[in-house]
């Protein structure tokens, strides 16, 4: 039994509990006080949501900022005129953020302007639009646009995550639920819901379709789903495996694991004809393909130097290259943006660890402590790794910096969670 849920519906309240719970581990060891102000509202009735408070809380995760508390601040200014910063220098805030949010019909526009309280001056400004019922997303793009503004690195905070939440009933049965929320793990909707397991869920280059394994028809068979209308489509249905579904960068194609011919093997599936075109040929197991950023390779998981290691395979020569040779187990690699960093499952001490490959330096850093780490993911600036692990007796997901600098853990309020993949930017 599964049931689709479609991406426009709003939540139903019995899935709160789906809902992710953001649980700050680890910070920088000095992080920039900022005061974000709460947002001045001009429109009809209230606003659609606390706009600031996102902000200050997509601050707050990111590890790398001290927001004032608003019973610290000495005003709320909206607006240039108002911001004195002799009150912002007597409670030590280094930077001050403040907003306007404007209503008209459907229509959302955020306003913001940051001040340097040490210079005296402006820093940044802006204006976001959207619905009025993306108030949160349009507040996440905000604080992109400061994050980058006081780090050069480009935000990650307008995105979304898909993950796999599973909850037993009174009789013991599980119940596979794919979920799709944002970056901090608010608004989640499920997306689809099933008696049988749900694994791989991976994002199209443009944020409007997943790709996901489901046992539904009594094997594993790959499907793709789109995001705005719930349409689902069975890709493939072969005997054996049929396994990580990973789009390519343009979208046009999808690696895939199969068995159907003997031993499991990456193929290729033209994704306008559905045509299938096998890639390795070997008799041991290759799997969790992960495309290079520039689509002329990709990087994937072999036994066939007799354990678990990263190899690439460029698609013009037809060449395959081993790319990990620290410890005796890495696999599933994913690719950051930027080509040259590899977040993976790294085996130390009998323990599995996510680390970061540097596919230049050929150096590799391990990243988390605990013994059971899986499924990285990583943000599309780059910045921070999410993945599934154990903490107690129950799944849930965690993040840390690409540095390790800053840990988070987002558990869910029941049950466990597991297999997430962090989108790309999207639009609305």
């Amino acid at each position: 039994m599964f049931r689709p849920l479609f991406f426009l519906l709003l939540l139903l309240p019995a899935m709160a509990n789906a809902q992710l719970v953001i649980e700050i581990t680890q910070g920088v060891d000095d992080p920039t006080p900022v005061a974000v102000v709460p947002f001045a509202w001009e429109g009809a009735g209230t606003a659609p949501a606390d706009m600031a408070e996102v902000v200050q809380e997509d601050f707050e995760r990111s590890g790398q900022f001290s927001p004032v508390a608003r019973a610290d601040m000495l005003g709320f200014p909206s607006r240039e005129e108002e911001v004195f910063y002799r009150d912002w220098r007597a409670i030590a805030s280094e930077y001050v953020l403040i907003g306007r949010a404007m209503g008209e019909g459907d229509r959302l526009s955020l306003r913001y302007e940051l001040y340097d309280v040490l210079r005296q001056t402006r820093i940044a400004e802006g204006t976001v639009a959207g619905p009025m019922g993306e108030a949160r997303m349009l507040a996440h793009r905000v604080s992109d646009a400061v994050y980058e503004k006081l780090t050069g690195i480009p935000g990650a905070f307008a995105t979304r995550l898909i993950y796999v939440s599973v909850t037993r009933n009174p009789t013991g049965k599980d119940y596979y639920r794919l979920t799709l929320a944002d970056s901090d793990g608010a608004r989640p909707i499920v997306l689809l819901e099933s008696r049988e397991p749900i694994m791989s869920p991976s994002w199209s280059p443009d944020g409007k379709q997943v790709a996901y394994v489901s046992f539904e028809t009594g094997r594993p068979a790959i499907f793709r789903q789109v995001l705005a209308t719930g349409e689902r489509e069975q890709l493939t249905n072969f005997r054996g495996l049929n396994s990580s579904p990973a789009w390519s960068p343009d979208g046009n194609s999808m690696a895939m694991v199969l068995s159907k011919d003997g031993s499991p093997d990456i193929y290729l599936m033209d994704m306008a004809s559905r045509r299938l075109t096998r890639v390795t040929r070997h008799y041991a197991i290759d799997t969790e393909p992960s495309w290079m950023p520039d689509g002329r390779s990709f990087l994937f998981t072999s036994d066939r130097g007799g354990r678990p290691q990263i190899y690439r395979y460029d698609l013009r020569s037809g060449l395959t290259e081993r790319v990990t040779f620290e410890g005796s187990y890495n696999a599933r690699a994913r690719v950051a943006q930027d080509g040259r960093n590899v977040v993976l499952v790294h085996q130390r001490d009998g323990e599995y660890q996510i680390a970061i490959h540097d596919l230049v330096s050929n150096r590799l850093q391990v990243l988390t402590n605990t013994d059971l780490d899986e499924s990285p993911s990583i943000a599309p600036n780059g910045s921070m790794v999410l993945y599934a692990t154990k903490y107690g007796d129950r799944g849930i997901l965690s993040a840390v910096s690409v540095d390790g600098g800053v840990k988070f853990r987002l558990p869910a309020r029941s049950g466990d969670v597991r297999e997430p993949a962090w989108s790309p930017y999207m639009q609305f």
